[in-house]
């Protein structure tokens, strides 16, 4: 039964270990040594408990019904092994940063794209020095004069004065 538990709940390491930062490293190497320990020692016992010897007991043990008493009081105690309550929780926490990760690696990709369109774009012009203004407007739209709404740019109209 122990070497089942410990199977079920086995820990990637090497993916652990990937996701450590250098300065938190010792911590994580106390971290692997100690639950080392723990899994050595949880492995080293038997699957089952040993057998209670009930006639010893009874041939050593003076009082008489003592030992009855004892043992049907033992197979009577159960111990219930403890609820997991908090698997599903962080199974679905990890859904959820999962999603939101391939949804930020989806849009990073698409910013690289529009980056590398713009990189390709002051790759590929024609210095400033030169450039003239056409070429200056061609080549950055939002450079150029709006004679719509500033018909009388840079000077102001006659009647402002």
């Amino acid at each position: 039964m122990a070497g089942r538990r410990v199977a079920l709940k086995a820990v990637d390491w090497v993916a652990f270990a990937e996701r450590v930062p250098p300065n938190q490293r010792g911590m994580f190497n106390a971290l692997k040594t100690r639950s080392d320990a723990i899994a050595a020692k949880l492995n080293s016992l038997p699957e089952t408990p040993a057998a209670i010897d009930w006639s010893y007991y009874r041939s050593a043990v003076a009082k008489a019904g003592m030992v009855d008493e004892f043992e049907k009081k033992f197979k009577a105690l159960q111990i219930p092994e403890p609820v997991d309550t908090q698997t599903s929780a962080i199974t679905a926490q990890e859904a959820e940063a999962n999603k939101s990760a391939s949804a930020y690696i989806e849009g990073s990709k698409a910013r690289i794209t529009q980056y590398e369109k713009e990189l390709d774009k002051f790759k590929n012009m024609i210095p400033f020095d030169q450039m003239t203004i056409e070429d200056l407007n061609d080549t950055f739209p939002e450079t150029k004069l709006d004679k719509v709404k500033h018909p009388y740019w840079p000077h102001k109209p006659i009647a402002d004065l």
